[in-house]
């Protein structure tokens, strides 16, 4: 099956690589995620990644606790770059390896290459897998505005945000076991009902430069591969989709 999508942006939160732990990083899970991704580029579609850092800390949650926010922020970051290195060597050390660059929005030019937005549309041109760390290097923006700029900078098509939910609903599924879960939304309709599909300035800037995106449940096994062929899986939104 040809894939439906060239290139794409994969936004994975921190807590996605924790699999059943409390903190941390499961190996077997990035494992798993990292086949996942091999599959997708070896069908010849070109590969971002925007990964979060909330199994190791969150600024948000440090700055509730006393600390500054911005300093708090900045810690955040770091962790992004701590899985972002982590998600890379999983995907070169398997057994036919992925070719991967980490690009900090932080200079750190001993573990990762500096953002450079031409440098990244290059490395995808030339099948290289491009992981964003260090969020967009600003404090007071989470890692989902940081997905939507970035797709917007390399030109992406889609975003892909993978979660432990799948998909988007009418209200919470785990208060309310009567939840609708939407197959297809249009921006104007999350932003009136304030689903909450990503945070307001991503979602907003999404919605200005028309890229869609589709929510999906990462546990279950292919669905990233599902997601990049088109299939229906979780809830995409997009500029003109019907509500359903």
């Amino acid at each position: 099956m040809t894939a439906k999508y060239k290139r794409v942006l994969l936004k994975l939160s921190g807590e996605s690589l924790m699999g059943d732990r409390n903190f941390g990083i499961d190996p077997e899970i990035v494992q798993s995620i990292a086949e996942e991704i091999s599959e997708i580029v070896c069908s010849g579609v070109e590969v971002a990644i925007v990964v979060g850092g909330g199994n190791i800390f969150r600024g948000v949650q440090g700055a509730a606790s006393g600390m500054d926010r911005a300093t708090a922020d900045y810690i955040g970051m770091i962790a992004t770059v701590m899985n972002a290195l982590t998600l890379q060597d999983a995907l070169e050390r398997l057994p036919n390896p992925i070719h991967t660059r980490v690009l900090s929005a932080i200079d750190m030019q001993e573990v990762a290459e500096p953002y450079i937005r031409r440098r990244a549309m290059r490395h995808l041109e030339n099948k290289l897998v491009v992981i964003f760390g260090a969020g967009s290097g600003n404090p007071f923006f989470t890692t989902d505005t940081t997905a939507a700029l970035r797709a917007a900078e390399i030109n992406a098509e889609v975003i892909f945000k993978a979660t432990r939910v799948d998909g988007i609903y009418d209200c919470d599924p785990l208060l309310n076991p009567n939840a609708k879960r939407y197959q297809t939304l249009n921006y104007s309709y999350v932003l009136t009902h304030d689903l909450r599909v990503m945070d307001i300035t991503a979602f907003t800037l999404c919605k200005e430069t028309n890229i869609p995106i589709v929510v999906f449940d990462l546990g279950v096994p292919g669905n990233i591969r599902r997601a990049v062929m088109g299939e229906s899986i979780g809830t995409y939104v997009g500029g003109s989709c019907e509500v359903k």
